[in-house]
């Protein structure tokens, strides 16, 4: 017995019954990995399919530009008209309104219990907050931009009855900033230690290295969160519903009411048919290639600044 152990333990002819147990392990454990991956490929393939299939109507009566391109939303019979462009802006802008409201505060957050406080109970009494906040449901927070953040409105003067844009997206920005502020906190928590300590024996001062180490090196995951929160932002449907106003015209301004993408299936749907059913199909695949447009733009980013 003159070889070692572990050249005994991995001979297959001293024990081949050990080894082919656990080859069929690892092909048993690889064929679910692939059935899992191979699941999600078909599940996202079925979407696109019952999508583009039930939205066919809308398209073939409009065309794919006339459809995106005009602003008329007419369900009456006899002016039957149907058109995507003002959901179009009104998601958009109410996303990306709500993204910059965002982003100061999250990043804010993040630089706290990732960096300054990071290991201290202040920040595991933070981070449980905005964990809660995450959880929240988006009806309540809807409720709770109805009776709290409207009158507030009213009150500054942006519109007499306090919906729309401006307060759809104040609501939104509050609901993802948890989303931004935990991911880009475990990002900039991930940055070498050796890094910090060399630039702090080199004189930096805390704010130098967060600006010169902390942010280039967990730039990428930063952008990642914020784009997330984003997504989160583009699909929300009941807190926006009951902010915007709901009225399908191309919003003028932040003081202004619209409708969302999200918002416009929620409240029409339920009792929709035939044409106006396919157009309201329609806008939920606009809103699908829209979220992967964002995120296919977000991975071009990401990989950019990773290779900076």
């Amino acid at each position: 017995t003159g070889q070692k152990p572990d050249t005994i333990a991995t001979d297959a002819r001293v024990y081949p019954n050990t080894i082919s147990y656990r080859d069929m392990k690892d092909k048993i454990f690889r064929l679910l990995l692939f059935v899992a991956a191979l699941l999600v490929l078909v599940l996202s393939a079925a979407i696109v399919y019952a999508l583009v299939s039930r939205s066919s109507e809308a398209f073939q009566e409009y065309g794919i530009r006339g459809f995106i391109a005009n602003a008329e939303w007419d369900p009456r019979s006899a002016t039957e008209e149907y058109g995507a462009l003002s959901f179009i802006v009104g998601t958009l802008y109410t996303a990306f309104f709500a993204l910059m409201l965002c982003i100061p505060f999250a990043l804010s957050v993040a630089l706290f219990n990732g960096v300054y406080f990071k290991g201290k109970k202040i920040s595991d009494v933070v981070r449980s907050v905005v964990d809660l906040l995450a959880g929240i449901p988006s009806i309540v927070y809807g409720l709770w931009g109805f009776y709290t953040v409207r009158p507030l409105i009213i009150d500054l003067g942006v519109n007499a009855q306090g919906f729309g844009i401006f307060l759809s997206s104040v609501v939104l920005a509050i609901m993802i900033i948890p989303y931004a502020s935990s991911l880009s906190s475990e990002f900039l928590s991930m940055v070498p230690n050796n890094l910090r300590e060399g630039a702090y024996s080199l004189g930096a001062t805390r704010l130098e290295v967060v600006r010169h180490i902390n942010l280039p090196m967990a730039a990428s995951g930063i952008v990642a969160s914020f784009i997330l929160a984003l997504g989160r932002a583009l699909g929300e449907t009941m807190a926006v519903t009951m902010l915007i106003g709901n009225t399908n015209r191309i919003p003028a301004g932040l003081r202004d009411t619209g409708n969302t993408m999200a918002s416009v299936i929620a409240n029409q749907f339920g009792e929709a048919d035939g044409l106006k059913l396919s157009a309201l199909i329609a806008i939920g695949l606009l809103l699908f290639i829209i979220t992967a447009i964002i995120n296919l733009i977000a991975k071009l980013v990401m990989k950019k600044l990773s290779h900076a």
